[in-house]
């Protein structure tokens, strides 16, 4: 069986989601349950998932995790809170008494949306990635490329804290050029407190590029950089709807992982996740 390590759910009428903008993401503008997932993850082989939060509202959290108490498929939960705020251990610690909270398995912050590229070295932020790792939790990186030398220097500066880089990083596959990407996601991988998500490549795409081929040489260099022990598939449904359907998906990440031997293919498509987010 697969685990996929990062997909989103949300209803509208809970709460908006303003980053959905736009003609090109109107298909994502409607509501999306973890029942809507079961049927097409049973079919795929997925028997494990990690849910993963879309928004910077604290109220959130608290509403995947007690879905997550309640799903025989969310296995783990990345949520979000206020690194900044002072009493941040505090809030983690209110977090994992919550119903559900013993699934909370990491936090995470759209760094890709702040306009400092030093975001994450910023003295407050430190402490509160601090207070992730002294809490047990691993931090998701949702990053643009130019963000990712800051990534690195974040790492290295909190050894004790594992750094889950998201979607690869957001390579430029629609350009198909791989540098200055590549170098900057090998300096990240050369961390051992890093790992990398095989996720979000179909809709970073061009839609007439969107065969394994086309996706090889992003794959191949994380797998390269971090190796597949430091590597694991997400879907990133339902986002990835908007290029392939959730089967498409998880045969995608079989095909860019074919050339590995069995225990390879394993550690990407299931053992990393499991060990990383203790699942």
């Amino acid at each position: 069986m697969t685990v996929d390590a990062h997909h989103h759910v949300w209803d509208l009428s809970v709460r908006d989601q303003d980053w959905i903008t736009g003609p090109g993401l109107r298909p994502l503008r409607r509501d999306f349950a973890i029942t809507d997932l079961e049927a097409p993850a049973a079919a795929a082989g997925v028997d494990r998932t990690v849910l993963v939060q879309t928004v910077t509202v604290a109220e959130e959290t608290p509403e995947l995790l007690a879905l997550a108490e309640h799903s025989p498929l969310v296995a783990g939960v990345v949520g979000w809170t206020d690194l900044t705020r002072p009493d941040v251990a505090d809030e983690l610690a209110r977090l994992r008494g919550l119903s559900g909270g013993s699934r909370l398995r990491g936090i995470r912050h759209q760094v890709q949306g702040e306009r400092d590229p030093g975001w994450l070295l910023r003295p407050d932020v430190r402490r509160g990635l601090a207070a992730v790792a002294d809490a047990g939790l691993v931090y998701d990186l949702v990053v643009l490329p130019r963000q990712l030398p800051a990534c690195a220097r974040a790492a290295a500066e909190h050894p004790g804290l594992v750094f889950v880089l998201d979607h690869l990083g957001k390579p430029p596959i629609a350009t198909g050029a791989l540098d200055p990407w590549a170098g900057a996601v090998r300096e990240l991988a050369a961390l051992p407190n890093t790992v990398c998500k095989l996720s979000g490549m179909v809709t970073e795409a061009d839609p007439a590029h969107r065969t394994p081929d086309d996706l090889r040489p992003y794959a191949d260099t994380v797998l390269e950089a971090f190796g597949p022990g430091r590597t694991m598939f997400g879907s990133d449904w339902p986002v990835c709807t908007l290029a392939a359907t959730y089967g498409q998906v998880v045969q995608l990440a079989e095909e860019l992982t074919a050339d590995l031997d069995e225990g390879e293919r394993r550690a990407v498509l299931t053992a990393t996740a499991t060990r990383v987010y203790r699942l």
